[in-house]
């Protein structure tokens, strides 16, 4: 294996070829990152990009082929137009309509984010498919019986020979194949990155949204990727039913009670509902909370030395602003959609 980095000017270009002298030939993917973002946190070298791991991964991702009952794949709450993320119910439905503990989160620009769920209960991208698999809320399925049914599958054995030159299936090929489709999900092209690219202008009311945002909001959610990956209590009430305790159920320690991971702000106006638990359905409910409820007015104070107390007409400018996060070329992308036969 072979590993060049390219650099052009605006973007880093990784190129990841693989180079095999068997009779196996294998296409490598170009990964740009976006002008102004960061240096990915994911690990290309341990995972090579190549365009058959990327439909294979693709494949796998819409297929129910992964649950027990073959009725609940991953696209089932993660649907691409919503950023893919499910906007039907509060809460992940899984085999059997049972319900989950939890509003899921949009899969974008998993490159650059180090913990993942809203705990952070999973600390890197090519183990995470493994919990919603195995969650008896979502998939309940094992892993042994996943490697079954797809070694058992004619369709399958054609795809593992053409990404990995033969037709063995195992947990770190499934995982990483996966890894493959949701790494290369990535969100850059909103209006926002138009104005930034200095393509477009704002209108002045989103004009006057974004200086609203840089005054209140950055502090969680910072650009570009309108996120710090960090986990955050926002003074949200806990729900009675619930009582969903976020990150200190992972980590155990009383500090992280009510800890919860920031989520990226991109997309946000397809996303809905908000929130880990998908208490609020709209983002004016979202911009009301933290203009009125006293517990995250304190909380902003204390981050940004004021509280928002936003008048009506700079609540709409405001969510104006969030607008223009929106990414209708990665919403509607083929490349990432059900693929076809």
């Amino acid at each position: 294996m072979k590993l060049k980095i390219l650099k052009y000017t605006g973007f880093l270009v990784v190129v990841f070829g693989i180079y095999s002298f068997s009779k196996s030939y294998f296409t490598p993917i170009y990964f740009e990152v976006p002008k102004n973002f960061p240096k990915p946190v994911y690990d290309f070298s341990k995972n090579p990009l190549t365009e058959e791991k990327f439909q294979l991964g693709r494949t796998l991702f819409y297929d129910p082929i992964l649950s027990r009952d073959n009725t609940i794949s991953c696209a089932s709450c993660h649907l691409q137009a919503s950023a893919f993320t499910h906007i039907d119910h509060d809460l992940s439905h899984g085999i059997d309509g049972r319900i989950g503990t939890r509003n899921s989160l949009t899969l974008q620009n998993l490159a650059w984010s180090k913990d993942f769920m809203w705990d952070g209960g999973i600390n890197h991208l090519d183990v995470q498919p493994i919990t919603p698999i195995t969650s008896a809320f979502e998939m309940d399925e094992i892993l042994p019986n996943v490697i079954q049914k797809l070694q058992n599958s004619p369709k399958y054995n054609a795809l593992f020979i053409k990404a990995y030159g033969d037709a063995k299936v195992n947990t770190e090929r499934l995982t990483k194949s996966l890894s493959q489709f949701l790494v290369q999900l990535v969100s850059a092209n909103s209006k926002y990155d138009k104005v930034m690219r200095q393509e477009e202008t704002f209108t002045p009311q989103e004009q006057n949204g974004y200086t609203l945002f840089k005054n209140n909001c950055t502090s969680c959610h910072t650009e570009p990727l309108f996120t710090t990956e960090k986990f955050e209590t926002n003074g949200l009430p806990v729900d009675d039913y619930l009582k969903d305790a976020g990150r200190s159920k992972i980590t155990t320690l009383p500090k992280d009670s009510l800890l919860f991971k920031v989520p990226t702000l991109r997309n946000i106006q397809f996303s809905f509902p908000y929130m880990h638990d998908g208490r609020f359905k709209t983002l004016n409910e979202v911009v009301l909370f933290y203009n009125t409820n006293p517990n995250a007015k304190a909380l902003l104070f204390k981050k940004n030395n004021r509280a928002m107390n936003l008048s009506d007409n700079e609540r709409v400018d405001l969510i104006a602003f969030l607008k223009t996060l929106s990414d209708k070329e990665f919403l509607f992308n083929p490349r990432y959609s059900f693929p076809k036969e």
